[in-house]
């Protein structure tokens, strides 16, 4: 059955890849073309880092998800040194310290940190019972997840703590903690989400455009106002591929954050809907192979990640659709970055793996109908079979010889 879903996966997700390296190149070209710049530079690095990805995708499909086991404590601790590193080594981009230089490349740490700690969780809770109380989750599941928030939160970046946040609520959930401590752990969550928003005059500026943004439509609520436009703009069928005017300095970040209402101008409902359908068929296939996976640790891992990409995916959707306040939360495959791009591909190669592997698990764990066991029951069945017909031939014997005495009598 995992072979329909890894199918599903493969096709939605290069489907999605190489439908964000073309609007990528929308969004971005004709802004670059008025300024003299080269109207590929997005393109080309974008396409560098989809190829990466898609060479780790490959890599962690043929790498048995066991071995993650293993790794996952080296991973979490090489998260939290970057995160500490980036504030430290980083040089700030907009007021934001979140990437690395790496030469001509760039890395941002927080995104493997999202796949550090869904690995490292799927791990400790497959082999403990789950938390049933707060103390219990607090030590250690929340203070290294409160150790990870609060680095980033230094950083600023509110979306990627909120991304964390839902892929362990995720996790914890298919563990088996009961709905009682994941709402007692949601309201911590949201205490802390409110406090980070009243410590920055930006964050606070954004969520109340996002209760009004036609109430300052010039300033706070400016970008989400820019982006119900072109959603608007675009009707059914929209502008034409290439066409829209909203990526021309209008709508703020129109290739990272703001992607989808772009796609919503240029192609319309249809490319609107059809964006939400391909993330629906990946968490469709992502959750079959949770269910379907026999071990613990593939279950909790396979959810992890799933949620990892359609919960991002989820909450980006809801902010460009003024249904939730701005956070900065990319895409998945189809907005612009690289260091969200190849965790995402990597991610999608675990799930593969499972898959595959797990399938193998579940045929290793169903008895041999044809083999030994059914040798044994022909050999019954032969057994029984021949001693009745034994019993049943010294029964007819013996009643011939009482009839033939009694006649003779």
């Amino acid at each position: 059955m995992n072979r329909l879903e890894s199918q599903i996966l493969v096709l939605v997700t290069l489907g999605l890849a190489a439908f964000g390296l073309v609007m990528v190149y929308s969004a971005t070209s004709a802004a670059a073309a008025l300024g003299g710049s080269d109207p590929g530079y997005y393109l080309k690095r974008q396409g560098i880092y989809a190829l990466l990805g898609l060479a780790l995708m490959i890599g962690a499909s043929r790498f048995h998800f066991r071995r993650l086991r293993a790794l996952a404590p080296g991973l979490v601790v090489t998260s939290l040194v970057l995160c500490a590193a980036v504030l430290v080594l980083a040089q700030p981009v907009n007021g934001a310290r979140r990437w690395l230089a790496v030469g001509p490349a760039t890395f941002q740490p927080s995104e493997l940190a999202k796949l550090a700690v869904a690995l490292w969780l799927a791990a400790h809770l497959a082999r403990r019972k789950p938390p049933a109380t707060l103390g219990e989750l607090a030590r250690p599941i929340g203070l290294l997840v409160g150790a990870f928030v609060a680095l980033i939160l230094l950083e600023p970046d509110l979306g990627t703590t909120i991304s964390l946040f839902v892929t362990v609520g995720a996790v914890l959930l298919v563990a088996g903690a009961s709905v009682r401590l994941l709402g007692a752990a949601a309201g911590v969550a949201v205490g802390v989400a409110a406090l980070a928003i009243a410590a920055e005059p930006y964050r606070r500026e954004r969520f109340f455009s996002f209760l009004d943004p036609w109430g300052d439509a010039q300033n706070s609520g400016f970008q989400i106002v820019q982006a119900l436009i072109g959603l608007g703009s675009g009707g059914l069928f929209g502008e034409g591929l290439g066409r829209g005017v909203q990526k021309i300095l209008y709508l703020p970040e129109a290739h990272t954050d703001m992607i989808f209402a772009i796609i919503g101008e240029e192609l319309g409902l249809v490319g609107t809907v059809g964006v939400i359908c391909a993330y629906a068929a990946f968490a469709y296939a992502g959750l079959r192979i949770a269910l379907a996976a026999a071990d613990p640790f593939a279950k909790l891992l396979a959810a992890g990640l799933t949620t990892l990409v359609c919960g991002q995916a989820a909450i980006n959707l809801a902010a460009v659709l003024a249904l939730a306040p701005l956070t900065g939360i990319p895409l998945p495959f189809l907005s612009y970055g690289g260091s969200n791009l190849v965790v995402q591909l990597a991610s999608v190669g675990i799930l593969l793996n499972i898959a595959v592997n797990g399938a193998v698990e579940r045929r290793a764990a169903v008895p041999d109908r044809g083999g030994r066991d059914g040798g044994a029951r022909r050999a019954g069945a032969r057994g029984g079979g021949g001693a009745a017909r034994a019993g049943g031939t010294r029964d007819v014997r013996r009643d011939g010889r009482a009839r033939r005495s009694a006649a003779r009598s």
